[in-house]
């Protein structure tokens, strides 16, 4: 009895980040009871921003209205209320978001080929926190290919090798093509865990439920084969 779990997920997103470290908790919680493997699979909240990346603020002002911090809308209130509490289950999490310092909105297709190539050196967990505290703590550009080729090589990756793959389209349809499959599917929303390839939930869940998810899956639905990709 096992349960791999696939995280679709985006880079930029910050209940991402929170779905991450819960997850964690819940396969603690798990402990010993069956093994848990974890894949992280790419998905961009908005694919439209140039790869170049565009200003933090005038991408959210487009998104969420006002061109001003004087204008206010209903909109914009509940953003910030949302913010808020983001930094408020953050803090319960350890996560230390800063949100008012974001300069960038990046597109994150680079960094999703960066993940890919550190999963498969195992040290997928550590890239995204990396890439998560770069961009919410640190606020680093992380569509930039030399602070994406800095932050792999934080975690132990080649830095010159990265600075290559980058330059090229190394794995660019590759994760194209996988992310295009779970819009397929129907998801729309991150961060979503889906579970031997045969259930899902989606969001921010708390341990305590994410567990429960796994325990069901385990039982209810087995893997059936140990091959993934």
């Amino acid at each position: 009895m096992s349960v791999l779990i696939e995280m679709v997920s985006d880079l930029v997103c910050p209940w991402c980040w929170l779905g991450m470290r819960r997850l964690n908790e819940a396969i603690a919680l798990i402990g010993d009871e069956f093994p848990v493997e974890v894949i992280y699979r790419p998905y961009q909240l908005d694919p439209t921003v140039p790869r170049e990346g565009m200003p933090y603020k005038e991408y959210m002002a487009a998104k969420f209205g006002g061109a001003g911090d004087s204008e206010k809308s209903e909109q914009k209130d509940r953003f910030s209320a949302m913010r808020q509490m983001l930094e408020q289950y953050g803090e319960a999490e350890g996560i230390p978001f800063k949100f008012s310092g974001i300069e960038v909105r990046p597109n994150t297709l680079d960094a999703h080929r960066l993940l890919r190539w550190a999963q498969g050196q195992n040290l997928g967990y550590g890239m995204k926190e990396a890439l998560f505290h770069a961009y919410f703590t640190d606020h680093r550009d992380i569509g930039d290919k030399d602070v994406l080729a800095d932050i792999g090589a934080s975690i132990g990756m080649d830095r010159n090798l990265l600075i290559d793959l980058l330059s090229r389209d190394a794995d660019l349809e590759n994760v194209m093509r996988e992310e295009a499959a779970y819009r397929q599917m129907g998801i729309s929303g991150v961060p979503t865990y889906i579970a031997n390839r045969k259930v899902a939930v989606q969001g921010a869940e708390e341990a305590e439920k994410l567990a429960k998810f796994l325990r069901t899956a385990a039982n209810e639905y087995p893997l059936e084969s140990a091959q993934f990709s």
